[in-house]
């Protein structure tokens, strides 16, 4: 009975209880913190950036999920006005994962110029985050003397861009009449590669008192030559609504239309050419610039005969996806061989500029282990923000490939020996006369000898020799052919890649023109076949490039040598059953 009130009191120890109750406590306060309570995400973003004076625009507010209760706008009113206000939301369901977006959007005017604070808006106990936004003055419109219902204002930044640099060139509408129909030109400019950004943005503005209405286009253009090139006017060609005064016209509709055709002013650039300070070995001229790569797996760790890919990926702000060079300069040998994957290209047109990427896969597979180093890659690029050119790189890459039953590093290390020493705790050791040793020696040398010719006759039995294969004229002609190939292909010469193609496919094969060998390739190979075809056969005269068929014959030849049985006689033994 003692014992057991002991127990009791020792269970209501109050040191004991107080240290449970605080961790209760502790533990409360992490659940219901709203430090870790999900918050909503919203965030601010305009249609336009920057925005004249007395021009409207769209304040939008986004968030990931409905916030804790409806937003408070108050704070905006104190640097613009609020024309007007809508909700929008949507729901989705991708891959089993349920994804909502709620939207505020804001037509507004500023009130004044400057750099701008969007503060932050109070979404009950949610809360938007604060951004600024540059408000410029509208003085050249107000100095346009014109009371047209409607004409085109074009502008393009820089001027003065250098070679292959992007220049912004935005084209702005403005009308005070409605339009039934309107036709407009798009921008012209020999030796130049011209890109449409984004969708048209519409706002409101006033010009020496007048309100219009303005729809915004804008064009991403690279020049492709220096000196003075002129961008053309654009042309509009529009149907104008006029309302009739219902005494002149009382049996028909009250408005009539009429033609109307406006012009734009011609802009001419002062293209300079590639900077003397540029030492690259080509010339790429960008806003922003990033390198990566990423792996499969673990490079320190490769497995001889597994393949490991390797992804490099070029993503370019500023440029066109045809600026962008090759990233794999590895070149594959007898023990690490390289087989590099079509590249991924890809263009974003965003209204803040063009973004092109390029993505490489390239598989690696060690035949023998070993650690070996990829060179580093280097791609220098011009910066037209900095005017100074820099070099996004990737360094040095070490791989290190193991055999498949060693878990140990691929060098070869003699195991450690440990001699033994006798304790002189331990039992005494009997020792043997000479003569029981030369008996046992002799005993063991015998059977050591006969284990060893049994091991040497199974082996024999087990594996089959491998007989000397000589080439044959075929196997020789092949090589021969595909020489040839790689030639042609060099010298962009489609009349001999054709011929060199049929020779290859007579021989593997057996067929005679280059629409039946296409049918017995791979996709890739088979498209670059057609493409070749068509250019020697077509209607329209064009220039043929063939490191894109070689490139493609060289992955489906590889492609075949990886799914032989009898490709690499070193590998043979990691598939044994």
């Amino acid at each position: 009975m003692i014992k057991t009130m002991m127990t009791t009191k020792e269970i209501c120890n109050p040191a004991i209880e107080f240290r449970f109750f605080a961790a209760l406590v502790f533990l409360l306060l992490i659940i219901w913190s709203p430090q870790n309570a999900s918050a909503t995400n919203i965030k601010v973003s305009f249609d336009r950036n920057p925005v004249s004076l007395d021009e409207s625009f769209q304040l939008i507010f986004t968030a990931n999920e409905s916030p804790d209760d409806d937003p408070d706008f108050t704070p905006l009113e104190q640097n613009f006005t609020i024309l007007n206000q809508n909700n929008t939301s949507s729901a989705s369901w991708i891959n089993g994962k349920s994804s909502k977006t709620v939207q505020w959007i804001l037509t507004v005017m500023a009130k004044q110029v400057g750099s701008i604070v969007i503060p932050a808006i109070k979404f009950g106990k949610d809360s938007s985050q604060s951004t600024t936004l540059l408000i410029t003055d509208n003085a050249e419109k107000k100095q346009v003397n014109t009371d047209e219902e409607l004409y085109i204002d074009v502008e393009a930044t820089p001027q003065s861009p250098f070679i292959q640099s992007q220049v912004f060139y935005t084209l702005r509408l403005f009308t005070r009449v409605d339009i039934s129909q309107a036709r407009l030109n798009e921008p012209e400019l020999p030796d130049a590669v011209i890109e449409r950004l984004g969708e048209d943005s519409n706002y409101n503005t006033q010009v020496n008192g007048v309100n219009y209405s303005v729809t915004e286009r804008k064009y991403a253009i690279f020049p492709q030559k220096s000196g003075k090139l002129t961008i053309k006017p654009l042309v509009l060609t529009a149907e104008i609504l006029v309302n009739v005064p219902a005494r002149m016209n009382p049996f028909l509709n009250s408005q009539i239309s009429k033609t109307k055709r406006v012009e734009s002013k011609a802009i001419t650039l002062e293209v300079k050419p590639v900077p003397t300070s540029f030492t690259g070995k080509h010339w790429l001229s960008a806003e922003q610039l990033v390198l990566k790569e990423t792996w499969s797996g673990e490079a320190q760790q490769m497995k001889v005969g597994e393949p490991l890919t390797r992804t490099l990926t070029l993503q370019a702000k500023g440029t066109t996806v045809g600026q962008l060079p090759e990233l794999n300069t590895s070149q594959t040998n007898d023990r690490l061989k390289i087989y590099p994957d079509q590249p991924v290209l890809q263009e974003q047109k965003k209204t803040e500029g063009l973004v092109a990427v390029r993505e490489e896969k390239i598989a690696l597979i060690a035949s023998k282990a070993g650690i070996y180093n990829l060179p580093a890659i280097e791609i220098p690029w011009f910066n037209n923000q900095t005017q100074k050119m820099e070099i996004a790189r990737i360094p040095e890459t070490k791989i290190v490939a193991m055999a498949v039953d060693s878990p140990t590093e691929p060098s070869t290390v003699p195991p450690s020996i440990t001699p033994i020493t006798q304790n002189n705790d331990s039992a005494p050791i009997t020792q043997q006369s000479p003569q029981q040793t030369s008996v046992w020696l002799w005993v063991s040398l015998f059977l050591g000898t006969g284990w060893l010719i049994t091991l040497i006759i199974v082996l024999r039995k087990r594996i089959p020799k491998n007989p000397v294969i000589e080439e044959d004229g075929e196997e020789i002609n092949l090589k021969q052919a595909t020489k040839r190939i790689k030639e042609a292909c060099k010298q962009n010469d489609p009349i001999e890649a054709k011929e060199a193609l049929l020779v290859w496919g007579k021989l593997t094969f057996n067929s005679h023109n280059l629409g039946t060998l296409a049918e017995f390739c791979d996709a890739r190979l088979r498209d670059e076949i057609l493409r070749l075809n068509q250019t020697l056969y077509g209607k329209e005269t064009r220039q043929w490039q063939g490191k894109k068929l070689f490139q493609t014959f060289t992955e489906y030849q590889a492609l075949k040598k990886i799914a032989s049985p009898t490709e690499d006689k070193s590998l043979e033994p990691l598939y044994r059953l």
